[in-house]
């Protein structure tokens, strides 16, 4: 893990300091910022290699310090491990909408969340590019570089992983996919994500696709899939 930074954005300078101390023993150069408006500041200036994000932030939330970030183009590839007291699945599924790698519930054990960066970072270098050129289907055109979704030529305002997941259904029309394989699509394998909480993905994206909901059909027992023609 030579040469990687941190930035930590957590409000508690205990567990900061806490969190820094392990990052730099595994040899990951952290930095450390208390609030959210200046850890977002920080990271736009010099976009680190992982971010150590809480939820519960003065000055600007965690939940839109991430939703900055990767609507940010200097930033949208950095990935986000959250700390946060909240357990709820709510609050985690928020996060992973929004496009955050994965997360840690307070209190946590350093081993633990080192093993979580670790795994994040693994994931990235493995990561394949993904295509640049656009999906249409339909009424729909989709850029997967551009992270923009048009029906019928009007743009659609689509969370990180609504992206990924309208990606990944409309590639491949009538394919049928599990939720294991949407969440592996979009964050990796081995996960930590329920299947309630896919469900509750894709009906935040069928809300926003409106009139054109029923372009994602759910296959009982097994998964969904873009509906063809």
């Amino acid at each position: 893990m030579a040469n990687l930074s941190a930035l930590v954005i957590e409000d508690e300078s205990d567990i900061a300091d806490l969190i820094r101390y392990h990052l730099e023993k595994a040899g990951i150069k952290a930095r450390v910022a208390l609030r959210g408006d200046e850890g977002l500041a920080q990271a736009q200036k010099d976009p680190p290699d992982v971010l150590v994000l809480d939820l519960m932030l003065p000055g600007l939330d965690g939940l839109e310090v991430c939703r900055r970030l990767k609507r940010d183009d200097r930033t949208a590839h950095v990935p986000i491990l959250m700390v946060t007291a909240k357990g709820e699945e709510s609050d985690v599924v928020t996060g992973l909408e929004l496009g955050a790698d994965d997360y840690v519930v307070k209190p946590f054990s350093p081993k633990v969340l080192i093993a979580r960066i670790r795994a994040i970072l693994r994931r990235k270098r493995m990561e394949v590019p993904q295509g640049t050129e656009p999906i249409r289907v339909r009424d729909l055109v989709i850029h997967p570089g551009r992270h923009e979704v048009l029906a019928a030529g009007k743009p659609l305002d689509l969370t990180f992983s609504e992206m990924r997941i309208l990606q990944l259904l409309a590639s491949r029309p009538g394919w049928v996919y599990t939720r294991d394989q949407i969440v592996t699509a979009i964050h990796g394998e081995s996960y930590p994500v329920t299947d309630r909480a896919v469900d509750v993905l894709v009906v935040g994206l069928r809300r926003k696709l409106g009139p054109r909901a029923s372009y994602i059909e759910t296959v009982r027992g097994v998964g969904y899939r873009f509906r063809e023609r």
